[in-house]
């Protein structure tokens, strides 16, 4: 390319972190210097709304949509997304053109060493009905209360007693410098794509899509696009709890899922293995899962008529 590679990210540190990642990645696998990439700040409207839940003000969108209107325009080149931040159902003009490694996947409980160490009625802060269905579904005496913003914001609300504690992303602390924060939620599905750094392109842009291949990781590519399409399979949309994990063991692909209901009382899990490569097969599973889901769990996913 004659100009610079245009990166387009979010403003907050978190993804300008994974921004640079990937120039990073992408200067080492074509030998490029620092000047052959320009990473471009767009603020987006989920950065500007932080006073209530994404799932009441427009869903995942909102992270994504100034960043495509800068694709389309011309402005960048290419997008660097938190995968679980980005829309099941995309526009065509767009594509997943590559991703990094896959980061720890886990959650990080802040301001206790766990879930059964906090006090009676503890207040833990989070908008995500995924992990609000999780955390009720284990101590249903928890009080939960909406809060948003970056990562540094919710440390410091934590820190000025807004809640008693939160839970926050491993992978993003990880990128930030900060391992040791928090307790390590093993046990907790995370939600799908969490750890996954995607990287967009404009579909027609056949130069770009042969650029970002070069740094394309196959293995978290396949899992996180299984994940996604059980996702798709479900219909769910931001307010519908649901977590997800695949994992490549071979030529299988390893799928580990739930769906609850946001009081976290009704739960259907799933734990399967199906071919690699197989894109119809995470789809007809989430279908299956929600045929023998209750009814109030089963609403909460649109498309979800049950079988015949």
């Amino acid at each position: 390319m004659k100009q610079a590679l245009r990166i387009g990210t979010r403003g907050s540190p978190l993804a300008l972190t994974q921004a640079r990642m990937v120039a990073k990645a992408l200067r080492e696998a074509h030998g490029w210097g620092p000047e052959r990439i320009e990473i471009v700040p767009i603020t987006t409207t989920g950065d500007v709304i932080q006073d209530r839940p994404l799932a009441e003000v427009g869903g995942k969108a909102l992270w994504t949509k100034e960043l495509d209107r800068a694709l389309i325009e011309g402005r960048t080149d290419l997008s660097v997304h938190s995968m679980k931040d980005v829309e099941s159902f995309r526009p065509a003009e767009f594509t997943i053109g590559a991703m990094l490694a896959r980061a720890d996947v886990c959650d990080r409980l802040i301001g206790a060493e766990s879930l059964e160490a906090l006090p009676p009625s503890a207040r833990v802060g989070t908008s995500s009905p995924r992990r609000t269905a999780q955390l009720l579904a284990r101590r249903p005496d928890l009080e939960i209360v909406a809060i948003r913003g970056n990562v540094a914001t919710r440390l410091r609300k934590v820190e000025l007693g807004e809640a008693d504690a939160t839970l926050l992303a491993a992978a993003g602390l990880n990128r930030l410098g900060q391992r040791d924060v928090g307790t390590l939620l093993s046990d907790m599905l995370p939600a799908p794509a969490q750890g996954a750094i995607g990287i967009e392109v404009c579909a027609a842009n056949k130069n770009v899509r042969t650029l970002v291949e070069a740094i394309d990781h196959r293995p978290t590519h396949v899992a996180v696009a299984a994940e996604r399409a059980f996702l798709e399979g479900l219909g769910g949309d931001c307010r519908s709890p649901v977590a997800a994990l695949a994992t490549c063991d071979g030529g299988e692909i390893h799928l580990r899922a739930e769906i609850l209901t946001n009081d976290g009382r009704e739960v259907e899990r799933i734990d399967t293995r199906f071919p690699a490569g197989d894109d119809e097969a995470p789809r007809e599973l989430a279908r299956r899962l929600l045929d023998q889901a209750a009814p109030a769990l089963r609403a909460l996913f649109r498309g979800s008529e049950p079988s015949s």
